[in-house]
C-alpha cells in the first residue's frame, strides 16, 4: 500500500471495457471478492448519461467499503475536452484512495484507446502500472450489424489483451466458436480470449502488463462544453429533474429525484420490466427498501442496497418513449 508521505507510484491499472449490457458491473462486483483484505482498491467509472449509477450499484453491494474507493465521470466520453474530466476524477481518486490497484470502466459506448492514450501520458507514467485490458463481449451479438458495424464495439475488441466471452451459460451451439473467429479477425495476434458465467473472472486475468506498448492515435474526436451535469446540479423545488445525453447512434434519458420522494416498489416492477430499451439501471428508495435494478436484452434484475441517498435512472436507447416520465411519476407513493 502506497503511504500518505510517499508518492504514488506503479499502481497496477486495469481498464475493463465492452458494449452495453454485457456485464462490466457485475465483473467489477465479482472481482471484489477475489480483492485482498489488506488491500485498497479504487474504481474510476464512466457513464454515457449525465445522472451517474453505476457507481451506487458497485458500492452499495460491496459491504467491505473502507477499503473501495468509488468516482464517476458520467456524461459520456471521459477522455474529451484534453481528457480533463478524466484526469481531474482520477487524480483526485488516487489521492484520495492511494490504491493497491485501480480498475477503470470506460462506458459502452466510449472510445477506449483514447482512455489508454491519457493514461500512457508522461504525467501517469510513474504512477500508474498499465496491467491487462479486458474487454467483455456477449457473443450473441456478433450476429447483429448493429455491433460488429459499430466502431467503438470493434476498437474495444481492437484494444483489448484479453477477451471475455460473457454470458457463456445463455450461448447457442456455435456462439463460442463464431466469437473465437471474430476476435481473430478484429483482434491483435496475442488477443486471449476466454468465457465467463455472470461476468465471474478470476483476479489472475487481470494480473500482467498490458502487451500494448505504443501510443494509440490521436484522439480526434471532440464534444463542445455543455452545461453542468445533471448528477451535479441542485434538484428543483419539484424535486426531480430530467437530463439527456445523444452520441454514438444512441441516446440517454434519465431522472434524479429528491430522497423524500419514495416509490411503490411493485408499480416500478411493472413498469421496468415493460421497458424497450437497449440499457436501463436505476436505484429506487421504495417502501420496502432501497433497490438497484439492471435490465438488458436478458431480463430485469434486482438487487437490494445497502443504502444510498437519492433515486436515480437512466435509460439508453436508439429511441426513448416521450411518455415514459409520466409513468414513471406515477410509481411515486401518494
Amino acid at each position: 500500500m502506497n503511504s500518505d508521505n510517499q508518492p504514488i507510484t506503479g499502481v497496477p491499472t486495469n481498464i475493463i471495457t465492452g458494449f452495453l449490457g454485457v456485464g462490466k458491473t457485475s465483473a467489477i462486483l465479482n472481482l471484489m471478492k477475489d480483492k485482498p483484505q489488506n488491500e485498497r482498491w479504487a474504481i474510476l467509472v464512466n457513464e454515457f448519461g449525465e445522472i451517474g449509477i453505476d457507481g451506487s450499484l458497485v458500492q452499495g453491494q460491496h459491504k467491505d467499503k473502507q477499503q473501495v474507493f468509488i468516482r464517476e465521470v458520467p456524461g459520456g466520453c471521459m477522455c474529451c475536452a484534453a481528457g480533463l474530466p478524466m484526469q481531474i476524477a482520477l487524480n483526485q481518486l488516487l489521492s484520495e484512495a492511494r490504491p493497491d490497484r485501480l480498475l477503470i470502466e470506460p462506458t459502452g459506448l466510449g472510445h477506449p484507446k483514447e482512455v489508454l492514450e491519457v493514461l500512457s501520458t508522461k504525467h501517469y507514467r510513474q504512477v500508474l502500472s498499465l496491467q491487462k485490458t479486458i474487454t467483455l463481449v456477449d457473443a450473441r451479438r456478433l450476429s447483429d450489424s448493429r455491433y460488429t458495424q459499430h466502431d467503438t464495439f470493434n476498437q474495444q475488441i481492437s484494444i483489448a489483451d484479453t477477451i471475455v466471452g460473457n454470458k457463456l451459460d445463455l450461448y447457442q451451439p456455435g456462439d463460442s466458436e463464431k466469437l473465437t473467429a471474430y476476435v481473430a479477425k478484429v483482434g491483435r495476434p496475442s488477443t486471449k480470449v476466454v468465457f465467463a458465467k455472470h461476468g465471474s473472472i478470476p483476479l489472475s486475468e487481470f494480473e500482467g502488463e498490458t502487451s500494448i506498448h505504443q501510443h494509440p492515435p490521436h484522439h480526434h474526436h471532440h464534444h463542445s462544453q455543455k452545461k453542468p451535469l445533471a448528477s451535479e446540479q441542485d434538484l428543483p423545488e419539484s424535486g426531480f429533474l430530467k437530463a439527456e445525453n445523444e452520441g454514438e447512434g444512441f441516446q440517454s434519458v434519465g431522472w434524479r429525484f429528491s430522497p423524500d420522494k419514495v416509490f411503490n416498489r411493485q408499480k416500478l416492477i411493472l413498469l421496468l420490466v415493460e421497458l424497450d430499451v437497449e440499457r436501463m439501471k436505476a436505484v429506487f428508495i421504495t417502501e420496502d427498501g432501497i433497490f438497484g435494478y439492471n435490465l438488458t436484452s436478458d431480463g430485469l434484475t434486482e438487487v437490494v442496497l445497502d443504502d444510498y441517498f437519492e433515486s436515480r435512472i437512466e435509460l439508453i436507447s436508439d429511441t426513448i418513449d416521450d411518455t415514459f416520465e409520466e409513468q414513471l411519476l406515477s410509481c411515486l407513493q401518494e
